[in-house]
């Protein structure tokens, strides 16, 4: 908890946190590039579009 001031804040920064690092994070050595540029190109459309309606 390190920089938080309570456990709620702490978890609700990691709820967010995890569904971003999802989105993004990609087993890089078990896809081939193609699919990784596929896959990262998906989830900078996903970011854009969630980004810009908040």
């Amino acid at each position: 908890m390190k920089r938080f001031k309570s456990a709620k804040s702490a978890q609700r920064f990691l709820s967010t946190q995890s569904a971003i690092y999802n989105t993004f994070n990609v087993q890089r050595h078990l896809i081939s590039r193609g699919t990784l540029r596929q896959f990262r190109s998906e989830a900078m459309r996903t970011w854009n579009l969630v980004t810009t309606a908040a």
